[in-house]
């Protein structure tokens, strides 16, 4: 380590010498610059051995040098720093070849740690990367949660790695599987969404899967099914928690094995897509309850990604509302902002909708209101309408803590029903929504129970208040798979 040499490119005078002292301690010899144009000189006649540089450079932005550093030293390894904190800033860094990204201001332990790395890698080229076909930014956020978040996915975009999704509903799931897919190596091909909570119990294996003609009662001719559709793209498995046994076992052949079979078919047929998977259920309770299989939830959990709640980053609220402002203004409806006292009452409200229900408000903000400010007032008397209105105490009028409540089963009935109506805009959910809401909360329901008592199905049926018979009935037709625990 002794000899390796770093070149350090930053117009902050500041930041150069609080870098050069801190890589200099750690043993490293350190040249630095202010500009592109002696940045490139250096790296063109072989100086240095990895490269820090900033984004926003005052003769260049580093950007348009790295494919020039790239083709002359593939293999040098550049960490890009940038204040500019965004999804773009992320994806563009891993896409023209930076070993990492980080964004301002950094922890110089972290970095000296990812120098480190960096240095004793082995040698090889990395795989180049494609521009975007859009510049639209999907994810919009600078939080130290979202950073985190964008640093993971600039890291996935080159791999075909199956993503476990987590997260509360309204935080973005699917957004975030659509940067995926649309950032990432299989863009080109189709990315096809599967809602596992709006498709009935027994027509998830045909919507999967496919179904031959006469396979089942209905089946006139035969239909390609998600996994065909999605073929050469992502499959993105959103509510992955409320998928049936059966199928479960199923996709965990096409996982084990890339290949299934129709429904009604015999001939396997092998598939070549991306599994994406998301849920805002803890599954490895699921597990517990014996609903959900522990070996599908390996095979899914390769790289898990938990998407933070809006609570958690209260920060990006006034990008997010300024983003949702100038997409309502797109549609048609007028330019609006907030004062000063309008956007603290939104910063320090609970958001149990997340992202969803702030976008929903601005809406309404921008359809509703006709004064181009929103005041503080007005924003106390939209969150005082919501249902489920949390909002951190303000000074000595405080309204409702969150940690101070809890939501009845009742709202969570309410919250999850309007979640899910919300995705049929322009039409009516398939018939039998009476029994799928019943079926889903009976399992939960009857699992807990036998977790309680350790799998004892006389002790649980007493619990529940129902014939021994009944709860075996249901164990049955609800797949629950019930396991004794040894005390």
């Amino acid at each position: 380590m002794q000899n390796r040499h770093i070149i350090v490119a930053d117009d902050d005078a500041a930041i150069r010498t609080v870098l050069n002292q801190a890589l200099s301690r750690a043993g490293y010899e350190v040249r630095s610059t202010g500009n592109c144009a002696t940045l490139w000189r250096w790296v063109a006649q072989g100086e240095g051995d990895l490269v820090i540089t900033d984004v926003m450079m005052p003769d260049e932005n580093v950007f348009d040098l790295l494919p020039r550093i790239k083709r002359v030293r593939p293999e040098l390894p550049i960490i890009v720093m940038s204040a500019q904190n965004t999804f773009m800033t992320a994806i563009r860094a891993s896409e023209r070849g930076a070993y990492e990204y980080l964004p301002k201001p950094f922890d110089l332990k972290e970095l000296i740690a990812i120098v480190g790395r960096a240095l004793s890698r082995p040698r090889g080229t990395p795989a180049p990367g494609a521009d975007p076909a859009h510049e639209d930014i999907p994810l919009v956020g600078r939080s130290p949660a979202m950073q985190e978040i964008y640093r993971a996915l600039a890291r996935l975009m080159p791999t075909d790695l199956t993503v476990m999704i987590t997260g509360e509903s309204g935080t973005g799931k699917e957004l975030v599987a659509r940067a995926l897919h649309d950032y990432g190596r299989r863009r080109t091909g189709p990315f096809v969404p599967v809602n596992m909570a709006a498709i009935p119990r027994d027509l998830i294996e045909s919507e999967l899967f496919g179904h031959e003609k006469g396979s089942f009662t209905g089946a006139l001719a035969r239909s390609a099914g998600r996994f065909e559709q999605a073929e050469g793209g992502t499959l993105f498995l959103d509510e992955i928690g409320d998928m049936p046994m059966e199928a479960q076992t199923r996709l965990l052949r096409v996982l084990q094995q890339g290949e299934y079979t129709t429904v009604g078919g015999r001939v396997p047929i092998k598939t070549n897509v991306r599994i994406i998977a998301a849920t805002n259920k803890d599954l490895r309770i699921s597990i517990q309850q014996g609903i959900f299989r522990e070996d599908l939830f390996f095979r899914l959990n390769v790289v898990p990604l938990r998407l933070p709640a809006l609570r958690e980053r209260s920060e990006d609220v006034p990008d997010l509302i300024r983003h949702f402002f100038v997409l309502v203004e797109k549609e048609g409806l007028s330019r609006k902002q907030l004062d000063g006292e309008a956007m603290e009452k939104l910063k320090r409200y609970r958001w149990p909708g997340n992202v969803r229900e702030l976008e929903n408000l601005v809406r309404r903000l921008a359809a509703l209101y006709p004064q181009e400010t929103i005041t503080g007032p007005v924003i106390e008397a939209e969150l005082d309408t919501l249902p489920l209105a949390q909002s951190a105490p303000q000074g000595g009028n405080g309204r409702r803590q969150a940690s101070g409540e809890s939501e009845t089963l009742s709202g969570a009935v309410e919250r999850h029903l309007a979640d899910y109506f919300s995705g049929y805009r322009d039409t009516l959910p398939p018939p039998g929504l009476y029994h799928r809401i019943l079926r889903e909360i009976e399992g939960p329901l009857i699992g807990a129970a036998l977790a309680a008592t350790r799998g004892n199905q006389i002790r649980a049926a007493e619990l529940l208040g129902v014939n021994r018979n009944t709860l075996r009935k249901k164990v049955r037709d609800l797949d629950l798979q019930v396991f004794r625990t040894a005390r």
